[in-house]
């Protein structure tokens, strides 16, 4: 018997390893940084402690980029989840033309956030974006905005760039869930008389469940660590209306040379998705049927 656990340890000890080199050895020296003065350029440091905890606190750029990145979050979560499983209904079934969808849908997954984000700045440039043209065009010129020079509509107009390129990826695992419930259960809703919508709440949506929560866990992480997007639009402008989490890191660290005050911000990122993640998969269980 002892002979067969250590050979079960022999299978557990790469993944264990692989695991604490990439996750655990980061996550602690993240934590010990963040207790320092570090500006990422020298090897001199001095331990400040909680310090930087503290002034986060009283950050006002923090405060906003918090604020930006709720409004971001929500928006993205709610919108990608809820237009993915629409798109993922309507073409769930294999035939040539829903796998054509399928693939138009799916494509802007493949292209780089840059990329995307270069091509939504001339789409939404106030002077020659084609937004704009297009609303004149049809007579809507009171509609026509500065979407990304506007501190009001700025986070917004990233945020329906980050659902339309990433909407298609998230509705390939509704799609899948959706495949795996058995046709049974239709035909028997179907015989009882339920409605369309009775079979969505009481069939569809339950045995969902998992890939729900899958989705909405990833999409949330996703939001949280936007990046790449919000920096090549705006860099967090104007006047931090764009700033989130992780462009906050970005600059106080690569700026200012700021490394163990946006380590500390980094370690609060990681609390507040480690938080807000586990509050999801207590609301939306995947081993539990939801009503």
């Amino acid at each position: 018997m002892k002979a067969r656990s250590g050979t079960l340890w022999l299978f557990i000890i790469p993944g264990l390893l692989l695991y604490s080199l990439f996750f655990i050895i980061p996550a602690v020296s993240s934590l010990l940084l963040s207790l320092t003065d570090w500006d990422g350029m020298t090897y001199n440091f001095d331990w400040v402690g909680l310090k930087h905890y503290g002034h986060l606190a009283e950050d006002p750029v923090f405060a906003k980029a918090l604020g930006n990145n709720i409004k971001f979050s929500l928006t993205v979560v709610i919108c990608q989840f809820g237009l993915s499983l629409f798109f993922a209904i309507l073409v769930m079934k294999n035939t040539k033309l829903n796998v054509f969808y399928r693939t138009v849908f799916f494509f802007p997954t493949v292209i780089s956030s840059v990329s995307i984000g270069f091509t939504w700045m001339f789409v939404y440039d106030p002077n020659i974006g084609s937004l704009n043209m297009l609303l004149h065009s049809l007579g809507l010129e009171s509609l026509a905005q500065s979407w990304l020079g506007d501190p009001k509509l700025a986070i917004y107009s990233i945020a329906f760039v980050q659902f339309w390129g990433h909407t298609g990826q998230v509705m390939i695992i509704f799609i899948a869930g959706l495949q795996a419930i058995p046709k049974d259960l239709y035909e028997v809703a179907n015989i009882e008389g339920a409605s369309k919508w009775n079979t969505f709440r009481y069939v569809t949506w339950p045995l969902l469940a998992p890939s729900a929560t899958i989705v909405l866990a990833y999409t949330t992480i996703q939001s949280f660590k936007s990046f790449d997007l919000v920096i090549a639009m705006t860099d967090g402008g104007p006047n931090h209306a764009s700033e989130i989490l992780s462009t906050f890191m970005y600059h106080e660290a690569f700026t200012y040379f700021n490394f163990g005050y946006a380590t500390a911000a980094a370690v609060v990122l990681m609390l507040i998705i480690m938080v807000v993640t586990y509050s999801q998969f207590r609301l939306l269980k995947s081993d539990r049927i939801v009503y």
